[in-house]
């Protein structure tokens, strides 16, 4: 979900410099040789993918030193394919894994960055990587990956990039299947992953009687989602579940964002929290008095959404059958 942080940070300008980097990378140790390898078995033949931007990348072999952001990590990871270093929210303030890693054990890789406008070039540059895969917010734009050193790190390796906006859940965890199928990926629990997302989907049309509102919270500002935008959003949609929309969005069109005082802005029987780091925590908008006298919060129809789940049918299954195992406890409130 970009907006709440693309809104706060804005786009950043300018680009590092490649050569300091890589002479830097060139004086540095041979770590790299004993770095895990993503997949084992694979033959040594040609490589080829094309991305959602339209690039076909190549490669004389099937990448192994595989660095990507954490949300494509994680998905790579449930298909079968272990990336070499993350960067992205993956580790929480007292060192445990942050939700967004999914089932990456984040012991054995190594991190180029935790926040937005963190990427280490140079560690980046050392790890000799054949491949970069992200999400992407807006197409061209690899998620999390800094504007002022874009150039330089895609200088360094291919990047494949994966277009969440627009698109339905099950559209971006199939892409994430295929990259992860010309890795190598063994797809072990795949089968049974997918299936259980597809009956969590099909329940999901006994609460068509909820009117659901999906939320993240800021210090400053209150951001209501614009389904359309979201893989997410756009799957609850799909399954039947009465997702509101908001009746006018920012520029961009992400999300509405409101203050405080305007929590009240739309009607909804149950509310859907953003459970990211940067976003508020629910005791920390039951402080907004507009927000703690909302029908849903009072009722305790307030539920987490982990708003970057995995685009795997693991990570998908886990978030839809927490989601049903909530909505079970809720009743319309009109």
């Amino acid at each position: 979900m970009p907006g709440p942080v693309l809104a706060r940070r804005g786009f950043l300008s300018g680009a590092v410099g490649l050569a300091a980097a890589l002479t830097l990378a060139a004086c540095g140790d041979d770590d790299t040789a004993a770095l895990p390898t993503p997949t084992t078995g694979q033959a040594a033949q040609s490589w080829t993918f094309t991305d959602d931007r339209g690039k076909k990348l190549a490669q004389p072999k099937i990448p192994t030193k595989i660095v990507a952001q954490v949300g494509a990590a994680a998905a790579l990871w449930d298909f079968g394919v272990r990336p070499i270093a993350v960067f992205g929210p993956h580790k929480l303030a007292d060192g445990s894994k942050d939700p967004q890693a999914g089932n990456v054990d984040i012991t054995k890789v190594t991190g180029l960055g935790n926040v937005w406008d963190e990427f280490n070039v140079e560690q980046y540059i050392a790890l000799q990587p054949d491949l970069l895969v992200s999400s992407m917010y807006l197409k061209g734009t690899l998620w999390y990956v800094p504007e002022k050193s874009k150039d330089t790190i895609e200088q360094v390796a291919p990047a494949a990039g994966i277009m969440l906006t627009g698109k339905t859940a099950t559209q971006v965890i199939s892409r994430y299947e295929e990259l992860a199928r010309t890795l190598g990926a063994d797809m072990a629990g795949v089968p049974e992953a997918k299936a259980r997302m597809e009956a969590a989907t099909k329940e999901l049309a006994r609460f068509k009687d909820l009117k659901v509102l999906m939320v993240s919270g800021g210090a400053d500002a209150f951001w209501i989602v614009n389904p359309p935008e979201y893989p997410d959003a756009v799957h609850l949609k799909d399954a039947g579940l009465d997702i509101v929309t908001p009746s006018k969005v920012d520029e961009g069109g992400f999300f509405q964002t409101l203050s405080w005082e305007n929590a009240d802005e739309y009607d909804a029987d149950v509310i859907l929290y953003d459970t990211r780091t940067q976003a508020l925590k629910p005791e920390e908008m039951m402080k907004k008095p507009t927000f703690a006298k909302l029908p849903a919060v009072e009722a305790g129809q307030l539920y987490p959404w982990n708003a970057e789940a995995p685009y795997s049918y693991q990570g998908y299954a886990t978030f839809l059958e927490g989601l049903l195992a909530n909505l079970k406890k809720a009743k319309p409130l009109k």
